[in-house]
């Protein structure tokens, strides 16, 4: 098991930019959307759940703009933690733990500015356990599906992209349990039949998941981004996670490992870190066009 969260899941830059999507309340959430080029019928929804720093992180919604644009598709980011995210601020602070100081910075400082972290990641994972935030998930994507689509479609096509902490949620999601089928809206197709919640799935850099159990139990078509130096994840169990999806499962799936990325790469990488801005374009293209491909 990859265990619980890393250093690195608290590290990393917050991106220039401005967000040019949304913000609105959508099944009960307060959700950012971003939207695919005026004029266009969008392919299919993209439901987007975040890293710890949640859906007000600036880089997560520049992220869903680009997803929007160049996958013509909506995309949907909920308020998932119910208000819990983690601040920016633990971005800043864990710089300066993990940075190399004086002995004097170290000796005084650091144990101040751990505690100051602690304070804030404690409320976060207790606010945000899996019973908690797994139904509020599943909630959301089953109102999705059986709602009326957001644009005109008899065939919607319902998407999950996570990211760290997201990432777990979103394998889980795609496990498409006989228990978690639901009948679409009327207007669908396939109203008749019970249907999976989501029609694909990417994750980049997961991070808390079961290797190999969360793994073997996908169904959904997934995509994986992920790194062989990733702190919340072993080489290892990422290769077995490889193995298991593209060889034993001979399904629709894909795991990318990109040599030399780090865990959260894709989504809060060091803006002057042009090796992992690589990766992170790398990242967004293969999403882009995984969902391209099953929105298709």
């Amino acid at each position: 098991m990859s265990g619980g969260p890393c250093a690195d899941c608290f590290r990393g830059d917050v991106h220039d930019g401005t967000p040019t999507g949304t913000v609105t309340t959508i099944h009960g959430l307060p959700t950012y959307v971003a939207n695919p080029p005026e004029g266009t019928t969008p392919k299919g929804i993209v439901v987007f759940i975040p890293d710890a720093f949640g859906w007000e992180f600036v880089n997560n919604r520049l992220l869903c703009d680009k997803y929007a644009q160049r996958a013509s598709a909506i995309v949907y980011l909920p308020d998932f933690m119910g208000g819990h995210a983690m601040p920016t601020l633990a971005l800043s602070l864990m710089e300066k733990i993990l940075t190399p100081s004086s002995w004097l910075t170290t000796l005084l400082y650091k144990p101040l500015y751990i505690l100051r972290a602690a304070s804030m990641a404690i409320p976060f994972y207790i606010s945000n356990r899996g019973s908690v935030v797994k139904p509020r998930i599943f909630s959301f994507v089953q109102a999705l599906r059986t709602s009326p689509p957001p644009f005109e479609t008899n065939n919607l096509k319902i998407g999950a992209a996570g990211f760290c902490w997201g990432g777990k949620y979103t394998v889980i999601l795609a496990h498409d349990t006989p228990s978690s089928r639901i009948h679409p809206h009327s207007s669908q197709l396939t109203s008749n039949i019970l249907s999976p919640l989501i029609d694909c799935a990417f994750i980049a850099h997961p991070s808390m998941l079961s290797v190999p159990s969360d793994i073997e139990k996908i169904n959904v078509p997934l995509s994986c981004a992920v790194g062989d130096v990733d702190m919340a994840i072993s080489k290892k169990e990422v290769l077995a996670m490889k193995e298991i999806l593209e060889v034993k499962k001979k399904g629709d799936h894909e795991v990318n490992v990109l040599e030399g990325a780090k865990h959260g790469f894709a989504v809060r990488t060091m803006k002057d870190d042009k090796v992992q801005m690589e990766y992170a374009d790398q990242a967004e293209t293969q999403a882009v066009n995984w969902f391209l491909r099953w929105f298709a």
